[in-house]
């Protein structure tokens, strides 16, 4: 039987994953998961080498002081990795980990393919010379990515967002009402501050400062990723109103059904909202140091694909400096009470989303096939 080793480094990896791994097993059932993941894939029969979680940082000053531990897990993985002598090695995002974990088993000779291009086009377009030979198969989720890395001769193929499967756009309001006991005139806001330790720490000040100046009445509803949901727990505790915090997916489809506008850190969760419909408010806030790092390098305008994939603004995003609760609640007001502004930038928005899906298929299927024929080739 055909062994794929998988790698997912956080949530929105883990997620991917699990629905490649179900799209692999349709085509061909006989097919064996190995790697590391987290509880989605582990649903779909990952056993995970070790938790996740322990892979899940972001920003110099969080990892710095994890180094010796992120280097053992890396050195435990390329060792499983060659005892296992799987047929093909997927590795999902999580570049900082993941390429590492390619590049040393690349004298091995197993097929390899790494899903969700890093984003380089967007800063340090210098590391795509450190790229030849580290993949057989790079599946890009943006339409623009192959032609960025032709450039470098670095062949890749589109295979759509998976944002298309997420189901953000299947909730039942009625249903989220009844299960939290909202009153059928009250209305909710989402705040999204993140799956990541150091994305909550600096987000939740914020958004809830946010909350403060807002409308009374407007109930905040917080979906937790499972890496911080503590975090988040405790981190709202001081937010003016008491936030219903959601902890599975269909509770959360559910809250973007019932909810006017959300307010989001950038990233993935933002084309969740926009599947569901919500208008929104983009805000983002880094370490200092690391946002100084970054200003040196980011060759793209803005932080959001809502807005990079078009390359104008679609909808509102404040970063660092800019990222102030009076600011935020400027920008979130009109989307709450003007309905033309917000049918405007839904109407934007679903215009991006369109320009994500494949040639054919499901982004998973179309993923699923690219591995399945290196699959072939091993």
């Amino acid at each position: 039987m055909p062994l794929i080793y998988l790698i997912a480094g956080e949530q929105s990896g883990d997620v991917l994953g699990a629905r490649l791994m179900r799209a692999i097993a349709a085509s061909r059932p006989d097919t064996e998961f190995a790697g590391i993941g987290g509880s989605a894939m582990e649903d779909a029969g990952l056993a995970s080498l070790f938790p996740m979680r322990d892979l899940a940082l972001m920003g110099l000053l969080e990892v710095l002081p994890r180094l010796r531990k992120l280097h053992g897990r890396l050195r435990q993985t390329v060792a499983d990795i060659a005892a296992r002598r799987p047929d093909v090695v997927v590795t999902i995002d999580s570049p900082g980990f993941t390429l590492r974990v390619l590049r040393a088993i690349t004298p091995s000779g197993v097929k390899r393919a790494h899903y969700v291009a890093p984003q380089v086009w967007a800063w340090r377009e210098h590391r795509v010379k450190h790229y030849p030979g580290l993949w057989d198969r790079l599946l890009c989720l943006l339409p623009f990515e192959p032609a960025f890395f032709a450039r470098h001769n670095l062949a890749a193929s589109f295979v759509g967002h998976p944002v298309l499967e997420s189901g953000a756009d299947t909730g039942n309001a009625a249903r989220f009402r009844a299960r939290h006991g909202m009153a059928p005139d009250s209305r909710s806001l989402i705040v999204m501050p993140g799956s990541r330790r150091t994305e909550v720490s600096r987000m939740l000040p914020l958004l809830g400062a946010t909350l403060s100046r807002l409308p009374p009445g407007l109930i905040p509803v917080v979906p937790v990723a499972e890496p911080v949901a503590e975090a988040v727990r405790a981190g709202t505790e001081s937010w003016p109103v008491k936030p219903i915090l959601v902890t599975d997916t269909e509770d959360k489809h559910d809250a973007f059904a019932v909810s006017a506008a959300a307010l989001t850190k950038s990233g993935t969760s933002a084309l969740e909202l926009a599947m569901a419909g919500l208008p929104m408010v983009v805000a983002y806030r880094v370490n200092p140091l690391t946002a100084a790092l970054a200003r040196r390098t980011v060759k793209v305008r803005y932080a959001s694909l809502l807005n990079i994939i078009p390359d104008r603004l679609v909808v509102p995003e404040l970063i660092q400096a800019d990222a102030t609760p009076d600011r935020l609640a400027a920008e979130l007001l009109p989307l709450l009470t003007d309905p033309v502004q917000a049918a405007v930038q839904r109407a934007a928005s679903r215009t991006v989303l369109d320009s994500l899906r494949p040639p054919s298929g499901l982004p998973s299927e179309a993923a699923a096939a690219a591995v399945l024929d290196l699959l072939a080739r091993a």
